[in-house]
């Protein structure tokens, strides 16, 4: 499968941005979803994951206050999201989906597929 990430942009602190990625090249639905996020400087780190009936979600521990992201998939549009609200400084990152076959892990090792990273800045 390949995976296209968009969505990305440049937004003020406590705003919004609506990350999506498509998948193409074999059927959806066969995959857990993740999305990892990468600061400058940093290790990339996992942010939140989906089942592939989007029945089950994990979030990062990171992410506080709980219900700041949101992971979400449409089967019939081969396609995941990350909806990102109040928005902080520390959230600028590379961000990136992945998938799998099976159930969706927080390590990244798991993953044998890679969106190419979208950029998320968040000013001040």
């Amino acid at each position: 499968v390949q995976l296209q990430a968009s969505g990305g942009g440049s937004v003020q602190a406590g705003g919004s941005l609506r990350l999506s990625c498509l998948a193409s090249g074999d059927r959806f639905n066969k995959y857990g979803v993740a999305w990892f996020r990468q600061g400058a400087g940093k290790e990339r780190e996992f942010v939140a994951s989906i089942n592939w009936s989007g029945g089950s979600t994990q979030y990062a521990d990171a992410l506080s206050p709980k219900g700041r992201f949101a992971i979400s998939r449409d089967n019939e549009r081969s396609t995941a999201f990350l909806q990102m609200n109040s928005l902080k400084l520390e959230d600028t990152a590379v961000y990136f989906c992945a998938a799998r076959r099976g159930p969706p892990e927080e390590d990244e090792s798991f993953y044998d597929y890679w969106g190419q990273g979208t950029q998320v800045t968040v000013s001040s």
